[in-house]
């Protein structure tokens, strides 16, 4: 168990099990009904869109002969993989606040704010407005910021005016 565990850690157990099941030559609709399913239950969990309950995953590992609680690992595993994503989108400003016009050469999603720190400083003090600017200052901190733009050769950007505030 632990090499399939470590093999599919963080994927879906939708995911795994249709393609245990497609490799078993097996169809959804009389597998659900085998396990007193719905087949559409089972076709939500395959597609990822719904999870698998420790009921479902304890007949699925016996109906499969999977070691008892495989399903429910995987399961946990995918559950444990999202809250990290979650976790992990919280670190940046927030993208209510900043206008997708600022950044029209990126996917303002896929930014690493940290990583790019000095440009998005940079871009948010010569073109974003007084609100922008705000959260800027608030996400890096006044530090960050004045580290960024006091060696900006573009001396106009009024720094000083947020930072007093």
């Amino acid at each position: 168990m632990t090499g399939l565990i470590e093999k599919y850690k963080g994927i879906h157990p939708g995911l795994i099990l249709e393609r245990e099941l497609k490799k078993r030559k097996m169809r959804k609709g009389p597998f659900a009904l085998s396990l007193q399913e719905y087949p559409q239950t089972l076709t939500e969990i395959t597609k990822g869109r719904r999870g698998l309950t420790p009921a479902l995953s304890l007949k699925i590992d016996e109906a499969l002969g999977l070691q008892e609680g495989t399903m429910l690992v995987l399961q946990a595993y995918y559950e444990i993989k999202r809250e990290k994503e979650k976790t992990a989108s919280s670190n940046h400003p927030d993208l209510t606040i900043l206008r997708r016009i600022l950044f029209w050469d990126t996917a303002i999603e896929k930014i690493d704010w940290h990583k790019h720190q000095r440009a998005v400083i940079k871009r948010v003090f010569e073109r974003g407005n007084e609100e922008e600017r705000a959260e800027i200052i608030r996400f890096y901190g006044e530090e960050g910021v004045a580290a960024v733009i006091g060696n900006a050769e573009n001396k106009r950007i009024p720094i000083m005016n947020h930072l007093a505030k």
